[in-house]
């Protein structure tokens, strides 16, 4: 059966057909021409700004962090460059897998993966991070010849800071460290152009006058424009702009001087400050035991970081300036001077010393090699006489003595060019008050209190610092500074200077002949008094004062035998003075912990620190083995010239002072330690208090 088309309906339904088809292509051609429109003119100046700045990419350039010099010109932190192998982890795929394969290629230990994984906990939004630091050259190149293998891993050049007499003045220099995350929180709230300096900067400083000098000695960022290929490589450079390295820190601290301290010091534990009391520069600002600050330059591993900061001694604690510590003895001479300022009285009144003084039916002791008689203003701070400031304590009141005293910088901040500075305590029935305001029932002061406060106890606490600088104006006759330790910021790029001036204070109202009063009687203490022995042959005249504060507060009826075998409960041996006594230079203030009197231990630190500043002369090595173990007084042994004494590291330098200066070490990233200061125990209040034991010195 033969079955006929419709010709011309089937060919209809063709030419519909490719009407549809061709509609449906000129649509689509529609649609490519359209987008083509919009990218290429609507949206081109975007496209290709976008394109551009894939191509180049703006890198900052980190600028040479600024040197710290002492007064001599020392170099105490300076920079080094070295290779890091970085990680980029978003350019990673399988990180654990990378860094296992790369150990294969490069020495990666198991401290450089527990740094880094710690780094990547940190970090929120990097470029990279580094595994291993300080490549040597034999490992960059077998990491070049197979760079190809690691994509998102790089070696970089990177700048490493060095402190290279070690452990000698850390605290006062501090060091540097990786920013944390609460310091780049804190970053946030800086002005947009200090914050744009700080592109690039992963390093900031942590502690000391790195720490309170970071925007002097930061530098300014640069940067370079470079076009990059579609991995990422830097092909060649479009622009550049060079960093301006930071400035350099001239201090008024003499190294040779800070290390001979540290050294005599050997394995105790205190501190010492040395102030010049015509302009408050500082010389000298020790704090034992101490640390070596390269561990922190490129992350302290673990074993060190625990072992610093569960030390006992507390290497990391700055005993400088937030060591607070009953003064003692160091104490009268500036009771003297509030009295005679006040009138209460005046240097010829006499008290009978019987050694014993009784107030509120509680008797207030001297120590067993004290003398009975009458004495005089001299007389009782060169034979340092407690119930003659007893009775001038009970006579002034707690309010009048804090009035009095503070103006001298004692329990306030002296506001030196360092941060974390403490304020320690001098007491007054205001302070306790606001101590106590938690427990009412011993915000009263009572009378029995204030008795202990004459001989520099009870709640009295100040840090070392402090002291020195109130001694400082006692030097001086009433002119006051704040203590500086930085004297001059040096452009290196400008080579111009900038001398900073310590603050000059409005001076004390002190007269003349009251001055002269008390350095007459710290200088007779030197000549006749309890650091007589220690001063013997000393081709200038000083004054001072010994000082032996308890660690701790004995109970009624405990005697100070039964607690002396623990050394740690043992007494604070205290020393202050100024030298010469006709036109001071220096004054300082120094303690060394539960080493007994200060006759025999602090005392022979303070002569040797005038020996050196006034006569130039440097401690023989048997002298310095000595006086570490507290076996001396006046110098023994031939003393060198300082001058010919090289410096720690030095060739021919000591070998225990030379120990501390070590090569910058690697290991796990640490944010800052801050320590805490060396705090005090409340006696308590009213007559159950823990009373002086009465100590002489």
């Amino acid at each position: 059966m033969v079955v006929l088309k419709n010709l011309r309906q089937e060919l209809s339904r063709f030419r519909l057909r490719v009407l549809a088809a061709g509609a449906f292509v000129l649509f689509c051609f529609g649609l490519l021409i359209a987008r083509l429109v919009w990218l290429q003119l609507i949206q081109y100046d975007s496209f290709a700004e976008r394109a551009e700045s894939n191509r180049i990419a703006v890198v900052p350039i980190v600028p040479n962090r600024g040197l710290i010099k002492d007064r001599n010109g020392v170099v105490l932190a300076s920079n080094y460059s070295a290779y890091t192998l970085e990680i980029n982890p978003e350019k990673v795929a399988d990180l654990d897998g990378t860094i296992e394969a790369l150990g294969q290629v490069i020495d990666i230990q198991l401290r450089d993966k527990r740094r880094f994984k710690r780094l990547l906990e940190e970090a929120k939004h990097t470029d990279s991070l580094p595994i291993r630091t300080k490549l040597t050259d034999e490992e960059v190149a077998r990491f070049t010849a197979q760079r190809f293998r690691f994509p998102g891993v790089e070696i970089k050049a990177r700048l490493f800071r060095s402190y290279p007499l070690g452990e000698v003045g850390a605290h006062l220099i501090g060091y540097i460290g990786r920013i944390n995350q609460a310091e780049k929180k804190g970053m946030e709230e800086w002005e947009e152009e200090d914050l744009a300096n700080y592109r690039g900067t992963e390093y900031i400083g942590k502690l000391g006058l790195e720490q309170a000098y970071e925007r002097e000695l930061h530098g300014s960022t640069g940067f370079e424009q470079v076009e990059t290929s579609a991995g990422g490589r830097a092909v060649r450079r479009l622009d550049h702009r060079p960093p301006t390295p930071g400035n350099t820190l001239n201090l008024s601290i003499d190294i040779k001087l800070q290390a001979l301290v540290e050294q005599l010091f050997g394995d105790r534990r205190g501190a010492l400050v040395a102030i010049d009391p015509r302009n408050g520069e500082v010389l000298a600002f020790v704090s034992k035991p101490t640390f070596d600050p390269n561990l922190f330059v490129d992350g302290i591993d673990a074993d060190s970081w625990r072992e610093l900061n569960e030390d006992i001694d507390k290497p990391l604690l700055n005993r400088a300036l937030r060591g607070t510590y009953p003064p003692g003895s160091t104490f009268k001479p500036l009771m003297a001077m509030a009295a005679l300022n006040t009138g209460k009285r005046s240097p010829s009144t006499v008290i009978m010393d019987t050694l014993t003084y009784s107030f509120g039916g509680h008797n207030y002791g001297s120590p067993e090699t004290d003398r009975a008689g009458p004495k005089d203003m001299r007389l009782a701070i060169v034979s340092s006489s407690n119930v003659y400031f007893y009775s001038l304590a009970n006579e002034m009141g707690v309010d009048l003595i804090h009035d009095q005293l503070q103006p001298f910088g004692l329990g306030r901040k002296t506001d030196i060019d360092l941060l974390g500075e403490v304020t320690g305590v001098l007491p007054s029935q205001a302070w306790k008050r606001e101590y106590f305001r938690k427990n009412p029932a011993n915000q009263k002061w009572f009378a029995g209190e204030t008795i202990s406060l004459g001989i520099g106890q009870g709640y009295n606490n100040f840090t070392m610092l402090q002291m020195a600088t109130a001694y400082s104006a006692i030097a001086s006759g009433g002119q006051r500074f704040k203590p500086r330790l930085v004297r001059e910021i040096e452009d290196v790029v400008k080579h111009e200077q900038r001398r900073i001036a310590s603050d000059a204070l409005p001076p004390l109202p002190l007269k003349p002949a009251d001055v002269a009063v008390i350095q007459n009687a710290m200088n007779g203490v030197t000549l006749e008094g309890t650091s007589r022995q220690v001063f013997m042959g000393a081709s200038y005249q000083s004054g001072g004062k010994t000082g032996t504060a308890q660690a701790i507060g004995l109970k009624a009826g405990e005697k100070y035998s039964s607690i002396k075998a623990d050394e740690r409960k043992r007494d604070h041996s205290l020393y202050v003075g100024f030298a010469p006594v006709d036109h001071p230079t220096v004054a300082l203030a120094l303690i060394v912990e539960n080493a007994g009197w200060g006759s025999s231990s602090a005392a022979p630190i303070a002569r040797r620190v005038f020996d050196y500043l006034l006569a130039g002369l440097y401690p023989s090595e048997e002298d310095i083995a000595k006086t570490q173990l507290g076996q001396t007084f006046a110098p023994i042994g031939t003393p060198r010239k300082a001058a010919d004494v090289p410096l720690p590291g030095q060739a021919g330098a000591p070998a225990s002072a030379a120990s501390g200066a070590s090569a910058p070490a690697s290991g796990a990233s640490q944010g800052n330690a801050g320590p805490s200061q060396i705090s005090f125990t409340p006696p308590g209040g009213g007559p159950a208090a823990s009373r002086p034991r009465g100590h002489t010195e």
